[in-house]
């Protein structure tokens, strides 16, 4: 809230989070984006959707000064709309709980965007630790959504507000792959105002291995169905067993 006859300042960055029973996680997110936010003071807003929370997760988030939004939905699409509908900055960012990004991330990400050649993009991913098996997956995953659709880094996207709004942000009658279906339309938007979508590899963003520490680490490999209904956007067979349904 604002004290009457003095101004607020202009809200640059809006970091949305989509959140399911973060405790574990959410605060080393939140370090990391106050890090990040040193050179834009007073200039960024988090937004922290709760999802089906039983946890402290809400509790750490409003001990962090977050907006807080609920939406408990089994869809994140609908999910991070919610918390990009009440965002008040320029620049759009998402990112999940379990990440973490680096001092300089928002810094690069307003930089690519002031020069006026990109409508936005993601980041490259780095997991926080690597195995035989999760390096295979990754490859499989990542190199057949290349063959299909192109360069796309998922975990963390930005764009300008107004962007996310033009193409209506992410697709809410998909629960899954949202993010690659996200990448598509915003570069197809991209072309149409004559800018491109880039994603940044240095620096990269950090994300835990929670996946595999549930599932292990060679889950995808003996699952290559998990691949195919990923890749395919009209398909969400296993969304509930994979994301929503995920006890934490």
């Amino acid at each position: 809230m604002t004290m009457q006859g003095v101004k607020a300042k202009k809200v640059k960055f809006s970091i949305v989070i989509p959140a399911y029973n973060e405790e574990k996680y959410i605060t080393k997110c939140l370090d990391s984006i106050l890090k990040a936010s040193v050179p834009y003071k007073d200039q960024v807003e988090i937004i922290v959707v709760l999802n089906r929370c039983t946890d402290r997760t809400e509790e750490i988030a409003l001990l962090y000064g977050c907006i807080i939004v609920k939406e408990d939905s089994k869809n994140l699409s609908k999910i991070r709309n919610a918390g990009a509908k009440v965002a008040q900055g320029t620049i759009l960012v998402t990112i999940d709980a379990d990440s973490w990004i680096a001092d300089n991330m928002l810094a690069e990400i307003e930089s690519k965007l002031i020069t006026g050649e990109y409508i936005g993009g993601g980041v490259v991913l780095k997991t926080e630790r690597m195995s035989l098996g999760i390096m295979i997956s990754a490859i499989i995953l990542f190199s057949a959504i290349f063959i299909k659709h192109g360069l796309i880094c998922g975990g963390l996207f930005w764009c300008l507000k107004k962007d996310f709004d033009a193409i209506n942000g992410f697709d809410e009658n998909l629960r899954i792959a949202e993010d690659i279906d996200f990448a598509i339309r915003l570069r197809q938007w991209g072309k149409k105002c004559g800018k491109k979508v880039t994603n940044i590899s240095k620096p990269r963003l950090m994300t835990s291995c929670r996946k595999f520490d549930i599932f292990g680490d060679w889950y995808v490999i003996k699952n290559p169905h998990i691949i195919l209904d990923y890749l395919n956007l009209n398909k969400q067979k296993y969304a509930d067993k994979l994301y929503y349904d995920v006890k934490r």
